[in-house]
């Protein structure tokens, strides 16, 4: 069994202090980190990036669905695994319900992964999920983002 220091309430109270303004420095430098990668310049996409989806063949412009944003969501899921990543998988169950929310804000949200479509099609059914995901499936799509 672990044990596990005992204090009163007047010790961990220090210890709480000091540890709050720690997380508080981690904020500011995770906020510092995001206006650093806010403010990189962009890249044109010379590319053209063809994706397969449930209705045939899409290019990378056609993702964006007529809205002028669009999320892409690199769900880890490769040409030789069974199911997707564990991890992606806890996110995508909640993806549903913020759809019509960032549709209504100019935004489409598309899931994109290196399996072949038949493999992403089957997931898909089984998991229940009704968002966009088309295949990179032998693209370089997946391999430029770093």
């Amino acid at each position: 069994m672990q044990t596990h220091p005992v204090v009163s309430r007047d010790e961990w109270l220090i210890r709480r202090r000091a540890l709050l303004a720690r997380e508080k420095d981690v904020i500011h430098l995770r906020d510092a980190v995001n206006a650093e990668r806010q403010a990189l310049p962009w890249v044109k996409v010379d590319t053209e990036y063809v994706f397969e989806s449930s209705e045939g063949k899409k290019t990378l412009a056609e993702l964006f669905d007529g809205r002028s944003q669009l999320v892409v969501y690199h769900f880890m899921f490769g040409p030789d695994w069974d199911a997707g990543c564990p991890g992606c998988s806890f996110f995508s169950d909640h993806v549903g319900g913020m759809l019509t929310h960032l549709n209504h804000h100019d935004v489409t949200l598309v899931a994109v992964s290196r399996a072949p479509m038949d493999k992403i099609a089957a997931y898909k059914k089984r998991m229940g999920w009704r968002f966009p995901w088309v295949s990179s499936f032998d693209t370089t799509f997946n391999m430029t983002i770093a």
